[in-house]
């Protein structure tokens, strides 16, 4: 299981908050890397998320009248209502949710329902342990690409990130990837390695999707590779979401048109 990811997440949270806790009133107008979203609406998404993992909005009484979401329409949707709240009132709702979110998320990562699969809108299918991993990711990327300098308005101090921080959130990037980037994984022909470097790195191999099946992803540090793409972890965050260029933080090995084409392709949500 991925108990790892529950305990990256509330060290990440407990991150945001010590941000969240030193902004000025301007500060929280500022536009975030997330394109459309202030820092007040990035504090939305997320605690808006913690919100529906304790307490789910209710279904309309007939199902079939809900409009079908993209899982990025669903993030929105969840901000909007939430954009004329006050700092102080999405901080309240942050607090209010954050331990009944964790304790649900620990509570995926046993059976049954740690196997038990579960539908993400056009993200696929998986395992309710992943979610911890979402999460993860989501808090992480948010944070230190979004919202903390180089790439974010925010200037602060934060905990260095260590395993717990940055490694489930690499690993749910990767199991994503063969549902999320179905068009860009075709690309591959022969296996592709990837490897990243640093806190929460390692070395995969992508290899050429079977006729009518997804593309297998595999931790290997020795199966031969026809290309191989190198980066740092911190920084796959960053291009694996398109929220930089890849040409900025990787070099490439081997066939390297390939990798190329595979890279400009690829968009992890």
């Amino acid at each position: 299981m991925t108990r790892l990811a529950v305990e990256g997440l509330r060290a990440t949270h407990e991150d945001m908050r010590a941000v969240f806790a030193g902004l000025g009133e301007a500060d929280w107008q500022l536009a975030s890397a997330c394109a459309g979203w202030r820092v007040q609406d990035l504090l939305a998404h997320v605690t808006s998320n913690f919100k529906e993992m304790v307490e789910p909005t209710p279904p309309p009484a007939d199902p079939s009248t809900l409009p079908a979401l993209t899982a990025e329409q669903a993030m929105e949707a969840l901000v909007d209502p939430r954009k004329g709240w006050t700092p102080a009132e999405l901080l309240a709702e942050y607090e209010r949710y954050c331990d009944g979110a964790l304790a649900a998320l620990g509570a995926m990562q046993d059976e049954p329902l740690a196997s038990t699969e579960i539908p993400l809108a056009d993200l696929g299918t998986y395992a309710m342990h992943w979610l911890a991993n979402a999460y993860c990711f989501d808090h992480y990327c948010h944070l230190r690409h979004d919202l903390l300098a180089p790439g974010g308005p925010l200037t602060a101090s934060v905990a260095p990130a260590d395993e717990a921080r940055v490694r489930p959130g690499i690993e749910w990037m990767l199991a994503g990837m063969p549902q999320m980037c179905g068009d860009a994984l075709a690309l591959v022909r022969r296996p592709l390695r990837l490897e990243l470097t640093g806190v929460g790195g390692g070395a995969w191999t992508i290899h050429p999707a079977e006729p009518g099946a997804l593309a297998v992803i595999e931790e290997s540090t020795s199966t031969p590779a026809d290309a191989t793409i190198r980066s740092g972890a911190h920084e796959f965050v960053s291009w694996g979401t398109k929220r930089s260029d890849w040409r900025t933080a990787c070099s490439l090995a081997g066939d390297t048109d390939a990798a190329t084409a595979v890279l400009d392709a690829l968009n992890i949500v």
